[in-house]
């Protein structure tokens, strides 16, 4: 295990706004510079270009990380958000977010163990790795082994990030806008307001605890997957104990069989449509990380259910016949679903709605095809992202449809990605039928 790049945590909301106030003018005068450089050469002044040069992308995508928390948190919800929508290079680094924090340094963590667990708290430990794990937009993970044996990952949640969700969101909204990194005409109020509610709902670890348990009561009689058990006692809001899972993140199947690549990605493929249309509950985040192999015990580790949303019913079964009306190809079908999920804005115009319909057509394309669909062959991912600059750029439509369908959107296009990234041909068609019906059984 490689050591994760360390950086104290700015705790104070003063601090913080002055990173991001370094940051503004960094950016301003690499913008000045780039005008500049463009007057030279005869041409125009164009803020948004200047803006979105490779040094200020750095620049804003470093910030982000090393300020962890709600900063860090903003970046991966615009880049699941918009990444058909956005400038190619500005979705790219805000994804690097995804997986890019840096550690807090042993000078912080031991204040928040002993804040927690007291300052005897090493007593109840025969190890603990001061090296993290993983580290990630809102803490980091340990791995420890109790003074009794039991194996443990321990989530520390960053010190502040509470404290910072609120102003830190707002000023990097409005560096965003200032610097016209987003386009003009996208209200981002809806993400932003998401992001609070999710980061708050994140930080919160003894929500989290209830979701893990919930999931393995969900699980129980699945011999597929495994789910850390929780250790209540070492468990606090901030700090969440739970048995360790061994294994490694799922990508590392690239060097397996093709029969135990595609045993794994039909089996997350087959638990997404249960948890959308079984559970009403999905587990949102597809970081490969989540995901871990235990190639001796022949099982698939699920871990980290910080992003777990809840679905009403009337919005399944929209989803329900938003599948069912992509297949058969009834686009007056398909609008009605849309429409009551919410995607559509009061105003749109007819070539934007055939536009988003597309969309949805190109997005369910592995849904509509019979027999395995070849993932590695697709070129889906790039069609998505020509239509979607067609509909923001050139058709001008710019409409935010409800956060908890963005959040689906991102463990649908993380399962896209893996099976490409791991070469399977897939059907589908088949995993998602059983869910298709209405006569689908319901908790």
């Amino acid at each position: 295990m490689s050591n994760r790049p360390t950086k104290p945590i700015r705790t104070s909301r003063l601090s913080r706004m002055s990173q991001l106030g370094r940051l503004a003018g960094g950016m301003a005068g690499s913008i000045v510079t780039e005008g500049a450089r463009r007057w030279r050469r005869g041409e125009g002044w164009d803020l948004r270009e200047q803006a979105l040069t490779p040094s200020n992308l750095n620049r804003l995508s470093d910030r982000l990380s090393q300020m962890r928390g709600a900063a860090m948190k903003l970046g991966q919800l615009l880049s699941m958000d918009a990444g058909h929508l956005m400038p190619p290079e500005l979705a790219q680094l805000l994804a690097r977010l995804r997986n890019d924090a840096h550690a807090m340094p042993l000078s912080q963590l031991e204040p928040v163990l002993a804040k927690t667990w007291g300052k005897d708290w090493s007593q109840n430990f025969q190890r603990f790795s001061y090296q993290p794990l993983a580290s990630a937009s809102i803490g980091q993970v340990h791995e420890a082994v109790t003074k009794e044996g039991q194996h443990l990952a321990i989530k520390v949640q960053y010190p502040g990030v509470v404290q910072s969700i609120d102003s830190d969101l707002d000023n990097v909204a409005t560096l965003l806008r200032w610097s016209r990194m987003l386009p003009e005409n996208l209200d981002i109020s809806p993400i932003l307001e998401e992001a609070k509610a999710q980061l708050k709902l994140e930080t919160d670890y003894s929500h989290e605890a209830e979701q893990l348990q919930n999931f393995r009561t969900l699980l129980t009689a699945s011999t597929e997957f495994a789910i850390p058990e929780i250790n209540a006692e070492l468990s606090h809001p901030n700090i969440l104990a739970m048995s360790f899972l061994p294994g490694k993140p799922i990508e590392h199947l690239e060097t397996a069989s093709l029969e135990q690549r595609q045993r794994w990605v039909q089996a997350l493929f087959e638990l997404f449509f249960r948890e959308l249309f079984e559970f009403r509950t999905v587990q949102t985040d597809p970081n490969y990380a989540n995901f871990l192999i235990d190639s001796e015990q022949n099982r698939l580790g699920l871990i980290d259910f910080g992003a777990v949303r809840a679905y009403p019913t009337d919005i399944t079964d929209a989803y329900r016949d938003l599948f069912n009306a992509v297949i058969t190809n009834n686009d007056s079908a398909m609008a009605d679903a849309a429409q009551r999920i919410g995607y559509f804005a009061k105003d749109i115009a007819p070539n934007q709605q055939a536009t988003v319909l597309q969309l949805f057509k190109i997005a369910a394309e592995p849904l509509t095809q019979t027999g395995p669909y070849d993932f590695a062959r697709s070129d889906l991912a790039l069609r998505l992202r020509e239509v979607g600059l067609k509909l923001s750029l050139e058709q001008g439509y710019w409409h935010t449809p409800p956060v908890g369908s963005l959040f689906l959107h991102r463990k649908l296009a993380g399962l896209y990605l893996l099976a490409q990234r791991l070469k399977v041909k897939l059907d589908v068609a088949a995993i998602a039928k059983p869910y298709l019906s209405h006569l689908t059984v319901k908790n």
